[in-house]
C-alpha cells in the first residue's frame, strides 16, 4: 500500500485534533502540525476547516460500527447491544476523554455551520432507520411489544446513546452505558 497523500493525511489527523480540542479550539495550522504538512498544502485540498470536518465525518463513519446494525444474521436486539457496546469500547479506549465526533461536532457547529448541520442531521437519520429497522424485526419476531412506534423508539435511543456518551467523559466510566444498556433493553425494548 503507497504512502497516504496529503489529504489523506489532513483527514485523519483532523480526528484526532478536532476530538481533543474541538472546531472552534483548532486552528488550521493545529490540523496541519498534527497531519505533518506545511500549512499552504492546507488549502490545496480544502476550501475550509468545515470542508475538512466533513471529510472527517465520512472517516468517522466508516469506524463507527453501524454495519453490525446491518448484520441480518445476528438477532435484532443483539446487532443493537453490539453496536452500542462497539461504539463504548471505542470510548473506553480514549480514556473516556472523546465521545461521538459526530454528536460532540454536531454540538458545536450546527449552531453556525448550515451545511454541517446538514450533513449531521442526514447521519442522525441514518442511523435512527439503522436503529428502527433491528426494533422494528424484534418487534415482528415477539422480543419487542408491538404497540411501541418503533420510530419513535429509536430516535430516542441514539438520542439517550448521545448523552451517555456524554455522561462517560464526565464520569470517566462505564457507569451510564450500564444504565443505558439497562434502561434500554430491561425497560424500553421489552
Amino acid at each position: 500500500m503507497g504512502r497516504p497523500s496529503v489529504r489523506e493525511q489532513l483527514v485523519a489527523a483532523s480526528l484526532g485534533v478536532f476530538q481533543a480540542h474541538g472546531f472552534n479550539g483548532s486552528s488550521v495550522q493545529d490540523l496541519t502540525d498534527a497531519a505533518g504538512v506545511p500549512k499552504g498544502s492546507f488549502y490545496n485540498h480544502f476550501k475550509s476547516k468545515e470542508d475538512l470536518a466533513l471529510e472527517a465525518l465520512k472517516l468517522y463513519l466508516e469506524c463507527s460500527g453501524a454495519e453490525i446494525l446491518r448484520d441480518e444474521r445476528l438477532e435484532p436486539l443483539d446487532r443493537l447491544k453490539r453496536h452500542f457496546r462497539a461504539n463504548w469500547k471505542t470510548a473506553k479506549d480514549r480514556g473516556y476523554t472523546a465521545g461521538c465526533f459526530l454528536g460532540t461536532m454536531a454540538s458545536e457547529i450546527a449552531d453556525t455551520h448550515e451545511k454541517s448541520r446538514a450533513a449531521f442531521l442526514n447521519v442522525f437519520q441514518v442511523w435512527s432507520v439503522l436503529i428502527e429497522r433491528a426494533i422494528k424485526e424484534a418487534q415482528e419476531r415477539g422480543e419487542v411489544a408491538k404497540d411501541r412506534d418503533p420510530a419513535l423508539l429509536s430516535r430516542f435511543v441514539l438520542n439517550a446513546w448521545q448523552g451517555t456518551l456524554v455522561r462517560m467523559k464526565v464520569v470517566k466510566g462505564e457507569g451510564p452505558l450500564k444504565d443505558f444498556i439497562s434502561m434500554v433493553f430491561d425497560v424500553l425494548l421489552k
